[in-house]
Formats: C-alpha cells, structure tokens, sequence
C-alpha cells in the first residue's frame, strides 16, 4: 500500500512553476475570491505576477482547463467555469476544497459518495482479498485501539483500513478516487473524531473489526451491510451539522 503517512496535510509544496500557479488560481477559483464567470486577468499580467514565461502560464492554463475550471475563448479571454463543469473527483480539487475549509453541504455530499462506494468495495474485497490484505486489515484496526494513541495515530490507522480495503477489492477504480475517500474521512474526523470519546472509539474499532473479520471470512453481504453502518456513522455526524 502507498504511503499516505503525511497527504491528510494538505500542503505539500508545489513542485515546479507550473504546479504553482496552477495551485494559487486553483485554490482563488475553488475559494470564490475568482468568482464564477469571472474573466482571469490577461496574460500578460499573470506573467508578470507570477514571474513565468508565456510556455509556463499556457500550460498552467491547460491544467486547469483539464480539471473543468476554466474555459479559454478566442477574443474574450479566459473564464471560470460554472462549478457544475468541475470535476470534483480529481484529486487537487479535493485537496484544495479542504484547503479553504468544507461547507457542512460539501462534506454531506462527500459523505454520500463514500456511503454509495465503500460498502461495494468491503464486498468486493470479501470475494478478492489475499491473506496478506485480510491480516493487514486486522492489524489496522488494532492500530486505531493502540493505548497512547495520539489524534493523528488514530486518523493514520483509520483511513490506512479504508484504503486498506479499496485496494483489496482489486478494482482500479477504487483506487483511483480514492483521495476522495481520504478528504471526506479525514475531514470529518477532524470535526467529530471518535478517540475524542471512549465509548464511540469501542463502538467504531468493533465495528471496523466486524468488517475485517467479514472480509477475511470471505462473507461479502456481511462485509458490504457493516461498512455500510461505519460509513453511516459519518453522513450522520455531518447530516447533524447542516442548518
């Protein structure tokens, strides 16, 4: 399994001239301070506050065009697009949503998606799973209950499980969002954590343990019915905080 030990950070620096303005009119467009509809400025004056060349800002320009944000026309410029032309899976987007802070409405939704793929994935992983991915499940899980854990040892262990589990379902596509499993789970044990009480930390290791056991013993339906119930835990915190 990759190393996710540091991503739920969300500020990874940016690693060339490219990836830094994609990053700051990124994040000006996702945070509403480019509004929607909004003309960016000309390039000429984002070359000059940014200090890159003409190549650097074009393909700035292309990424973010890519990922839905904007849309370049000939004679009027370069608009941000309508956030129903986002595309919210891609994994920038996610990260910078966290960035600026999610809206109860925005965890809701994430948490929605993490309820309509999740319990599909503890299935297919029941059906796929190899020894080594059922045993490191379990382990996991006895990581999230580890006297002296701190905060983040029990953030770490917790989405470690659930990734754990996207890949064991041996489907690519669960891998591939799984950055939106990440954000919505870190996001939201960020706000309601269950190491934060001892009855809800029992009740939530039982629970991840139940899905576990039900992926080593190859019971999919059980699998897919208490993930189901873990992930309903967090649409219900988030539901609570929504006027």
């Amino acid at each position: 399994m990759p190393n996710r030990s540091s991503t739920h950070e969300y500020h990874a620096p940016a690693r060339s001239h490219t990836a830094r303005v994609v990053e700051d009119l990124g994040l000006a467009i996702v945070s509403g301070r480019q509004p929607i509809g909004s003309l960016l400025p000309g390039d000429g004056d984002l070359i000059e506050r940014y200090g890159v060349s003409r190549t650097v800002l074009r393909e700035a320009l292309k990424t973010l065009s890519a990922k839905g944000l904007v849309q370049a026309k000939a004679g009027t410029g370069t608009r941000v697009s309508e956030q129903s032309d986002w595309n919210l899976f891609d994994p920038n987007l996610l990260i910078w949503h966290a960035r600026i802070g999610f809206t109860p409405a925005f965890l809701s939704h994430l948490a929605e998606m993490r309820l309509a793929l999740e319990p599909e994935a503890a299935a297919l992983a029941a059906h796929r799973r190899s020894d080594a991915q059922a045993a490191a499940l379990v382990g996991f899980v006895e990581r999230m209950g580890r006297e002296g854990n701190s905060p983040h040892d029990f953030v770490q262990a917790d989405l470690d499980f659930h990734l754990g589990v996207a890949e064991a379902a041996g489907n690519p596509f669960f891998l591939s969002i799984s950055t939106l499993i990440e954000v919505a789970l870190v996001a939201m044990l960020r706000i309601s954590s269950p190491a934060e009480d001892v009855e809800r930390l029992r009740f939530s290791i039982s629970e991840h343990l139940a899905v576990a056991q039900a992926i080593e013993a190859k019971d999919a339906e059980t699998a897919r019915r208490t993930m189901a119930r873990v992930v309903w835990q967090g649409v219900s915190v988030i539901s609570s905080m929504r006027p």
